[in-house]
């Protein structure tokens, strides 16, 4: 493809999923891949109009040293899903010393309907982070919907991220189907992607939480509630948990854990973690 990206160079890899299904792993790197990933976009969040992320921007996230990385089936070579991220720099903390530290936003990360709950979307950031990491980029970040437990546990649980900040209505009005007219909060994650408790996640042989001063619930309704378009029971949850969670963070803690309870209600952990 014309423009890609110099330095970023991955083999195709199989990956095997949890049905036993393959997938290939690779770089998007002709434009009908660019294309796939935009409309898988739109079939995912129902995104219309300036909503939707056009080809172009996939091709200069490529360029400028991001990450457009794609999942397609072994036969016919249709997209099952896509990981996009953006390069940033992320300026010293007061009394830190020191260059800016350059790290990647994971923007996007789509899986087809046909392929979830299969864990497609951990291979991908998976393969994200290696390839980060080839090119000595030790940080991620992204950001998610504190009411989708699912992604919660994929993040917290699974690839070991921590969440120290609240965005509040983050996006603005959007046109998503999944939002359904609630106000665009999200969580920031952190991906140490060289840390010890990234490995120990990975490896499925997780350390030993520090002790949790705070729990905040997602109910075990919600998802259907937001399906249902019960919005006023969405919001109130949505509103009562940012203030739970900006008390937390003032306070100095951070998310480090993501569990359910025996009624299926999501829990959030929060426990003082270092910077």
């Amino acid at each position: 493809m014309a423009g890609a990206a110099a330095g970023i160079g991955m083999d195709v890899r199989e990956a095997k999923l949890r049905s036993g299904r393959q997938v290939e792993l690779r770089i998007c790197d002709t434009f009908g891949e660019l294309d796939a990933c935009v409309r898988l976009q739109g079939e995912v969040w129902g995104y219309e109009g300036k909503d939707i992320i056009p080809r172009r921007a996939f091709v200069v996230a490529r360029h400028v040293g991001g990450q457009v990385m794609g999942a397609f089936e072994p036969q016919g070579g249709k997209l099952a899903g896509f990981a996009m991220a953006l390069p940033g720099v992320k300026k010293r903390e007061a009394g830190q010393t020191g260059a800016p530290r350059a790290y990647l936003h994971s923007h996007m990360l789509a899986v087809d309907p046909a392929w979830r709950n299969e864990g497609l979307g951990q291979k991908l950031k998976l393969m994200q982070r290696e390839e980060a990491l080839g090119r000595g980029i030790d940080r991620m970040e992204w950001t998610f919907d504190p009411l989708e437990g699912k992604n919660a546990y994929l993040n917290i649980h699974k690839l070991g991220v921590v969440v120290r900040r609240y965005l509040p209505d983050f996006y603005g009005v959007s046109s998503s189907r999944l939002q359904n007219g609630l106000p665009t909060d999200r969580l920031l994650a952190e991906w140490n992607l060289d840390s010890d408790r990234v490995a120990s996640r990975l490896a499925g042989d997780s350390q030993p939480l520090p002790p949790i001063k705070e729990r905040i619930m997602i109910p075990a309704e919600m998802t259907a509630w937001k399906a249902a378009g019960e919005v006023v029971r969405a919001r109130e949850v949505q509103q009562n948990n940012h203030r739970q969670f900006e008390r937390a963070f003032t306070a100095g803690l951070a998310v480090v854990g993501f569990c359910r309870d025996e009624q299926g209600n999501g829990i959030y952990e929060l426990a003082e973690w270092p910077a």
